[in-house]
């Protein structure tokens, strides 16, 4: 039985969502092991579209347990609400829907650091979305963070509380709107969302042990991006957490023996969120085609993502870096209308041709990508579900993707819906009794 990782291959906004959506009806649990409610996930079924922050996308397929693990990091008030929101549009979550009691809470105080201390960074920010992540994981790492499940000992949540908000206090300057939290408040209201919780919350490490040693299937999820990964990515233009399928493991706790895949997915161009060096980035009318006919906003904040030609540098890496075993190969249908595309086969850096990804931050600016020009297809493949089917242009860009990449897509997705997707019988998809 596989239990296989669903990683992005760029910098997030790949579509994670629909591809976990995809692959569900092989899974029996889905796990998420990273971020916060800064990513978003949309699924597209039927006539109706699901935008979710923090609950997997496997929530959406009746029998599916989901579960968030102890490298997540939860705003008890968002999760609340997208949990209602899913009531409302009558997805079940009472029974199969668990939160891993070790996850931390992300706290009042951390969204107010998070958005002045990028205030303060000027002409230096980097592009946060302001809902408290990296503070929290920044509390998290100095051993300040609070876990979900300390909230059952009201005295000793108080504690940890008060010495929090000393301390914020203490160091941010007089002007913060820290100074005007207040500890009852926040007190009562996080003991409010612990009464509504506290029946989802698990020993996260423990409860997946079990679904493994009852076989269950296991799909697990990560926000983000390689090319975000606080170790892995362009620091310091990252998310705060390990979204490259090794965060999967520490993220749930299992061993490495456990994962026996990952799935890479990756746009059939580039895109990217807030700031950072972005070597294939367009700023002409192409750029903003790219934009509109991929609808690349972001689903958590709305922010335009700037928009650039696929570069195979950053997808290699991301294929060594993460161990891919195949690639997913998302919007390609947003590439119908283009008389010209352009794929990044390396960068050229101060008279070198670099054919490896420079993973620092003060060389990769100055990069300058070395492209192949391919013929468009300039027909709609919109909903085309046979990879034969594609036209013949078409077919030859993917496959020199794969070429360049250095390993084979196994889906393909020709438009939004679920049903708009190719499936190709590769080695991996055969391997893990997928085809």
């Amino acid at each position: 039985m596989a239990n296989i990782v669903v990683v992005g291959a760029q910098w997030g906004d790949e579509g994670k969502g629909k591809i976990v959506d995809f692959l569900c009806d092989h899974f029996d649990v889905v796990a998420r092991y990273q971020g916060g409610h800064n990513a978003g996930h949309t699924v597209v079924v039927g006539k109706n579209k699901f935008v979710m922050h923090m609950v997997p996308s496997g929530i959406l397929h009746r029998g599916k347990i989901c579960l968030l693990g102890n490298g997540v990091v939860i705003d008890p008030k968002e999760l609340l609400a997208e949990m209602e929101q899913l009531k409302g549009l009558g997805v079940d979550i009472q029974d199969n829907f668990f939160i891993s009691k070790n996850a931390h809470l992300i706290m009042p105080y951390h969204k107010l650091m998070d958005i002045e201390n990028e205030a303060r960074r000027g002409a230096h920010k980097i592009g946060t979305t302001g809902r408290g992540i990296g503070p929290t994981y920044a509390d998290k790492a100095a051993r300040l963070g609070i876990r979900f499940g300390e909230l059952y000992d009201p005295s000793h949540f108080r504690e940890r509380l008060a010495f929090n908000l000393r301390e914020k206090k203490a160091l941010q300057p007089p002007d913060s709107k820290i100074h005007a939290l207040d500890e009852e408040e926040i007190f009562r209201d996080y003991m409010g969302y612990y009464e509504r919780l506290k029946g989802f919350l698990v020993d996260g490490g423990l409860t997946i042990h079990r679904f493994l040693e009852e076989g269950k299937r296991i799909l697990f999820e990560g926000a983000q991006g390689t090319l975000l990964d606080v170790d892995l990515g362009t620091y310091p233009y990252v998310t705060s957490s390990s979204s490259t399928a090794g965060g999967a493991c520490i993220g749930v706790g299992i061993g490495p023996t456990q994962v026996n895949g990952v799935i890479g997915v990756t746009k059939a161009y580039t895109t990217r969120v807030g700031e950072g060096p972005f070597p294939t980035e367009l700023s002409d009318e192409v750029g903003e085609l790219l934009r509109n006919r991929g609808s690349e906003y972001g689903a958590s904040t709305g922010r335009p993502r700037r928009c650039g030609w696929f570069d195979a540098v950053v997808v290699r890496y991301s294929v060594r870096v993460n161990g891919l075993s195949t690639l997913a190969l998302m919007k390609l249908d947003v590439l119908d209308e283009l008389d010209t595309i352009k794929v990044c086969v390396g960068y050229r850096y101060q008279g070198e041709v670099l054919s490896e990804f420079p993973n620092e931050t003060s060389k990769l600016p100055t990069c300058q990508p070395i492209y192949e020009e391919w013929p468009g297809w300039k027909q709609s493949i919109v909903g085309i579900s046979s990879f034969e089917a594609l036209p013949h242009r078409c077919q030859d860009y993917v496959r020199r993707m794969s070429e360049l990449a250095g390993v084979d897509f196994s889906i393909i997705s020709t438009g939004p819906a679920r049903e708009e997707t190719i499936t190709m019988k590769t080695p991996s998809l055969r391997k893990w009794k997928m085809v």
